[in-house]
């Protein structure tokens, strides 16, 4: 049974004596994009707020974020990458706000990149089923395409953790 001690033998009971025991190898979980805004533009920046990012909710539903999610954001104005935490704006407002610490990596005006991860099973990678939810927007952080209906259950569990 896997991560229990080989049976039997002098062999087994040598690895049981010098604390080897033998495990089937672990499934590998690799790591791949959940989530994006892409160019979004921020609107505003509060340095004395605790932290995060604020983004608003309809856009955070749209591609599948969830409050107070890990989020990796990248500056496309400055190169800067910095991880945070989502929190939702209110809906339709199209506000993406610099809180904290964040508010040092970004002005008014920059377009930024939001994005999210989930680790899925190597068998589930190949078998290719998995897509990120993906939204491009304007200057004004309004999408360029029409927001994509709700994802279907089989979507949602393709974005989740195994």
């Amino acid at each position: 049974m896997p991560g229990e001690f080989a049976t039997g033998g002098a062999e087994s009971a040598f690895r049981r004596r010098i604390g080897l025991f033998c495990m089937e190898p672990a499934a590998m979980r690799i790591e791949l994009l959940k989530s994006k805004l892409h160019q979004a533009c921020v609107t505003h920046s509060d340095l004395h707020y605790e932290g995060s990012l604020g983004i608003d909710i309809e856009l955070m539903e749209a591609v599948g974020f969830y409050a107070y999610e890990k989020i990796l954001v990248t500056n496309i104005n400055n190169g800067v990458r910095l991880e945070t935490y989502a929190i939702p704006e209110p809906f339709g407002s199209r506000r993406i706000i610099l809180n904290g610490a964040a508010a040092r990596h970004g002005c008014v005006g920059d377009r930024i990149i939001i994005m999210s991860f989930c680790w899925l099973e190597e068998s589930e990678v190949r078998e290719g089923k998995h897509k990120p939810r993906v939204l491009r927007l304007d200057e004004r952080n309004e999408p360029i395409r029409p927001i994509p209906a709700a994802p279907t259950t089989e979507e949602i569990s393709s974005m989740l953790e195994g």
